[in-house]
């Protein structure tokens, strides 16, 4: 059965709404921060499992919510970035981290060669393609298609507060996000920046890279501080937002002329 004719899940990742026929294709790399038992909770404190540095909290309820706005299908891990930063290639030190901000990581300390393995096999690997087979399905069925990737940050980094709350982000296209900033003025109670609170130059546009820009898909990071959706009816709002610059955005895309149009 194909990824688009119904939901699919499995350890490492789920798909839903599968059957999307819209002109989007959403990723939540940091949807969740279980971690699976074989890995003892990677010696962390329960406290710290489920902190900002094992997943992106509000992320996974607003991609959803713009997956059934937009009709889109959503792949979203089902495993903590402390165990595979689904955003991160395998070679990246970032992939397994040993410390997240201020979180030492005891369990992703000395892996071996295997140990890497394993998790880039189990965690990495199924939901990379899980992305490829839909965008596959979605180019023979000649469906257009731009990639969003939904991403919160945490409001202090390090001691210091960050201003921005939403950050368009994005590598070497910038079509979708240029669009997106076009619409920002729809929104001015809020702080939209390009490329904040993270850019190209921090290691975060690998799925940017490898799922938008190999397949010449117009793409876009989304990264919205997460005290802004604390609640469901703040994650509610937000996806409301983010969809008052993303209609206009992906409307403008489609007619822009580029590789996907």
């Amino acid at each position: 059965m194909s990824l688009s004719d119904s939901n699919a899940r499995c350890e490492a990742y789920e798909v839903l709404n599968g059957a999307g026929r819209g002109a989007a294709l959403i990723l939540c790399e940091h949807a969740s921060h279980k971690i699976p038992r074989r890995y003892g909770n990677l010696g962390l404190a329960e406290a710290d499992c489920k902190s900002h540095a094992a997943w992106d909290p509000g992320a996974r309820a607003v991609a959803l919510a713009l997956s059934q706005a937009l009709d889109a299908p959503l792949v979203a891990s089902r495993i903590s970035r402390l165990v595979y930063d689904c955003n991160r290639p395998p070679e990246a030190a970032s992939a397994m981290p040993a410390k997240s901000e201020l979180v030492d990581i005891p369990g992703n300390v000395g892996l071996t060669r295997d140990q890497r393995d394993e998790r880039q096999l189990t965690v990495y690997q199924p939901f990379c393609g899980a992305v490829t087979r839909l965008i596959a399905e979605r180019k023979a069925e000649g469906l257009q298609t731009a990639l969003i990737t939904m991403h919160s940050f945490t409001p202090v980094y390090y001691g210091e507060p960050r201003a921005v709350e939403i950050g368009i982000l994005h590598d070497s296209d910038s079509r979708l996000a240029d669009a997106m900033l076009d619409a920002a003025p729809a929104l001015p109670h809020r702080r939209v920046e390009r490329n904040a609170p993270y850019g190209p130059e921090d290691g975060v546009t690998h799925s940017l890279q490898l799922h938008g820009l190999k397949h010449g898909l117009a793409n876009v990071m989304i990264e919205v501080r997460n005290d802004l959706m604390q609640t469901a009816q703040e994650e509610a709002r937000m996806a409301e937002e983010l969809l008052t610059l993303l209609r206009p955005a992906l409307a403008a895309v489609q007619t822009d002329g580029g590789p996907n149009a």
